[in-house]
């Protein structure tokens, strides 16, 4: 892509332009929105100028006071996946291009070749269980920081859930009051945001993009089952003879083990996939799949050992537990490979005393460790 044609944008910009045309808005083109959370100021750039599709630059253009949120989104959807897969042998990791591109004061890599990796890489398009989190957890990201954003009064299209106002039982000593989540609003932009149109896709794109719209409304899904009620007490000297209750959106952490968990859980479709998809059993008969069920298509590789062609960089290397029997323990994450101990010195303020007048007075502590890390 010609520089020249694009006089007016920083050289970022420039590279987010040629990944455009590399990854067609599809099946594979709605990544594109996760490097927002690389910029600090979205709304200042403007639409046009973030990595967006047509689609979404479209909706951006006339929603541009939602772009706060929308960094927000994919900034929690990346920690919480990195939160949850730490320890794993696949640890959510971004793609080499994504870091440089996560990085604005770092100047522009050369333009990315055709088998640049999108942000996260092979598992983004593998239609594995962990393009299946990706997808959850991102679209949940994205409904809670929307929400999150509607109870602060940050928008006029959408506040606090009002249809819970004035209800309760008033026999049981409570009633609803305070500002509840307006979940709906979230749930609906998340929608429109993410959810590619069907139309036009068949085959092996036809069947990625259903699992991949199925797993985005997994993950809204998974923030409405997760809301709890919150109550606040009322009466003389704390008597609790009343109190007003509002619903309220559990922690994006609490949400992202859950979906954690339906990871573990996720269910192979099956080979034909006509107008349900099923799951893949043993037995004979078909079981329909469940709303909030993750889904995916194809094993994942092995991600023990680097696979330079799908950017799977192995676990040799890898900071490992030696005395866990979990994922994170040298037996597991090492894969059978066995662990190198090495000792490493720690040296740091301890024993700090205030001392009049006025400084602080601290001692300088040497501990040493053990770090154990795959072979």
């Amino acid at each position: 892509m010609d520089r020249a044609a694009l006089p007016g944008l920083p050289r970022l910009c420039v590279l987010w332009a040629t990944l455009l045309a590399l990854f067609p808005c599809g099946v594979h083109g709605n990544w594109m929105w996760l490097g927002i959370a690389s910029f600090g100021v979205p709304e200042k750039l403007g639409c046009a100028n973030l990595p967006l599709s047509s689609r979404q630059k479209e909706l951006c253009k006339r929603k541009p006071y939602l772009l706060p949120s929308i960094r927000e989104g994919a900034r929690l959807g990346i920690q919480e996946c990195k939160s949850q897969f730490k320890h794993e042998r696949w640890n959510c990791q971004v793609s080499s291009p994504a870091v440089s591109i996560f990085a604005p004061s770092v100047a522009a890599p050369p333009a990315a070749s055709p088998g640049a990796a999108p942000l996260f890489g092979y598992e983004l398009s593998s239609g594995t269980k962990e393009t299946a989190f990706i997808y959850a957890v991102m679209a949940a990201g994205l409904v809670h920081s929307v929400t999150r954003s509607c109870s602060a009064g940050n928008m006029t299209e959408c506040s606090c859930d009002t249809n819970l106002q004035n209800g309760g039982s008033a026999t049981e000593g409570w009633h609803w009051g305070g500002c509840s989540d307006d979940i709906q609003y979230g749930m609906w932009f998340s929608r429109r945001f993410l959810d590619v149109p069907t139309r036009n896709t068949t085959g092996k794109d036809g069947k990625l993009l259903a699992m991949n719209l199925h797993n985005n409304e997994a993950g809204r899904q998974a923030v409405a089952k997760l809301m709890s009620v919150d109550c606040r007490c009322h009466g003389v000297s704390g008597s609790c003879a009343v109190k007003t209750c509002w619903k309220t959106m559990s922690s994006f952490e609490k949400i992202g083990h859950f979906l954690k968990e339906k990871y573990e859980n996720s269910v192979q479709l099956s080979d034909k996939v006509k107008r349900k998809m099923r799951r893949r059993e043993k037995d004979p008969r078909k079981i329909a799949v469940r709303k909030d069920d993750l889904l995916y298509i194809n094993k994942s590789p092995n991600y023990c050992v680097e696979d330079r062609k799908l950017g799977i960089p192995g676990t040799q290397g890898r900071e490992c537990n030696r005395t866990s029997e979990g994922a994170d323990g040298c037996n597991l994450l090492c894969c059978g490979r066995g662990y190198n101990t090495h000792v490493v010195r720690h040296v740091e303020r301890c024993e700090c005393k205030f001392v009049w007048c006025c400084y602080v007075r601290c001692r300088r502590c040497e501990s040493m460790a053990d770090v154990h890390t795959c072979k």
